[in-house]
């Protein structure tokens, strides 16, 4: 099958995820694009304005790129059970002079009607989609303008309702991803499938290209995703450390701590969503004990996350990582992207 990214004048098919939050920047995807790869905007936790205007600033440097968005899968919130996790982790919150016992539950959709929008008035070469499939009309009104969409799945079903729904491309990811999971039912933590089971599973399920991510680290993670039916990778946390992303700088310094080489976790403490990260304080404190419950947790400890970073304080901060995060170098996007390509 003839990859869909060669129209975009893509050489290199090692891919940078889109990674919300901060550590995805424009000046990142600038130089996936310099290095003949393609890098993806994280829209997540961004007004429509302020996607409007990291575009321009990558279109501004003519570099080919994609757009990532949210969509909207809430998970509903117990409130009692918010109630119960803000009184457990407000000492923490309380060490940066927050109340969160103050905060209501929050529960919104990122934007979702102004971002799409934006990208139907002002189309963008390729959107990715993430957390669920969004209706058919709007990936059929994407198409129409000229996109390219892919839509991320962790399941062989997953990728049957994204076929239904009419996307162009699937990003297979596996549980070894840093992050969130892009799970569409995200009340459950995703099997531990390796990637590239995970992707001969979707391959059996639908025809679509197929994009593999979620523990690529390696040239030796390239090629064997690209063996087992992938038309490219696409990599994130091997990214986290690179010149060009905007990773706090206390999570750059977790990643490279050789007193942290610990596995990482699979957690809803941060966000009540299942997320994998470095083990820390928080992790091992509050991981059994959070609810389900997205984007009511999110907007809970945001706060407290956003002044913990501030303070360089590694042990109150979602230090998202995959599982090959000792691999996460510092030095440009260019040569790790080339170098992950290097086997091909």
């Amino acid at each position: 099958m003839v990859s869909p990214l060669a129209a975009l004048g893509v050489s290199i098919p090692v891919l940078a995820a889109p990674m919300a939050g901060g550590p995805t920047t424009p000046a990142l995807v600038t130089a996936a694009a310099r290095a003949n790869s393609l890098g993806f905007l994280a829209g997540g936790y961004r007004t429509a304005g302020a996607l409007a205007e990291q575009i321009a600033e990558v279109r501004s440097d003519g570099a080919r790129f994609g757009v990532n968005l949210f969509v909207p899968n809430p998970v509903q919130v117990d409130p009692e059970a918010f109630r119960r996790y803000a009184r457990t982790i407000a000492p923490e919150a309380r060490t940066y002079g927050i109340d969160i016992l103050a905060t209501g539950i929050v529960e919104d959709d990122d934007h979702w009607s102004d971002k799409i929008d934006l990208l139907l008035s002002d189309p963008v070469p390729v959107v990715s989609f993430t957390f669920a499939v969004p209706e058919a009309a709007v990936i059929a009104a994407l198409r129409a303008a000229g996109t390219l969409v892919v839509q991320t799945v962790t399941s062989a079903a997953e990728a049957r309702l994204a076929a239904e729904a009419g996307v162009d491309v699937l990003a297979v990811q596996a549980s070894a991803a840093g992050g969130h999971s892009g799970t569409l039912t995200p009340q459950h933590i995703p099997a531990p499938v390796p990637l590239t089971d995970l992707l001969g599973e979707v391959r059996q399920a639908v025809p679509l290209p197929l994009v593999a991510a979620g523990g690529v680290a390696t040239p030796a993670d390239v090629t064997g995703a690209l063996r087992a039916g992938a038309a490219a990778v696409m990599v994130g946390t091997v990214l986290l450390r690179a010149d060009e992303a905007g990773t706090s700088r206390p999570h750059k310094a977790a990643l490279a701590d050789p007193a942290r080489r610990r596995t990482t976790v699979v957690t809803r403490a941060f966000t009540g969503r299942p997320a994998r990260a470095l083990r820390n304080g928080f992790t091992d404190r509050y991981t059994d004990l959070a609810p389900a419950g997205y984007p009511a947790l999110h907007h809970l400890t945001s706060p407290m996350r956003k002044a913990a970073a501030a303070a360089d304080d590694p042990e109150r901060i979602n230090l998202w990582a995959g599982t090959g995060y000792r691999h996460a170098t510092a030095e440009p996007v260019g040569q790790i992207l080339q170098r992950l390509a290097s086997g091909l």
